[in-house]
């Protein structure tokens, strides 16, 4: 059974910095590769950033940028997202989930409860 356990969040100034951890269960995590997304209310989920199984490649929303860094340790089973300079529109909650091409749909059905950012003065 394919879970995820994000943690992390919490509430930050515009600037601040958050790190945020996700672990998961039910599949070989060094096999896949791992996404961040997050949702915030009344919007589409969106994709944050995808690093690859290795960790050797990662992509990033336009959005985040040269803010956000994705980072994974493959001996202790657990994907991390860096946050830095965040903004008030970086409030939402945060999720991850595997990354499997070769499959439809690419990413696990079953969803942790994410972890809520909150970016406020």
């Amino acid at each position: 059974q394919v879970q995820f356990v994000e943690s992390g969040g919490g509430l930050v100034q515009p600037g601040g910095s958050l790190r945020l951890s996700c672990v998961p269960s039910g599949f070989i995590f060094s096999h896949y590769a791992m996404s961040w997304y997050r949702q915030a209310p009344g919007k589409e989920r969106e994709l944050v950033a995808r690093i690859t199984s290795a960790g050797n490649a990662k992509t990033y929303a336009d959005s985040v940028k040269g803010r956000f860094t994705i980072s994974r340790d493959n001996f202790k089973k657990v994907l991390y997202l860096q946050m830095n300079s965040l903004k008030p529109e970086d409030t939402a909650v945060y999720l991850c989930n595997y990354y499997d091409p070769r499959r439809v749909p690419s990413m696990s059905s079953s969803w942790g409860q994410g972890t809520q950012v909150t970016v406020a003065s």
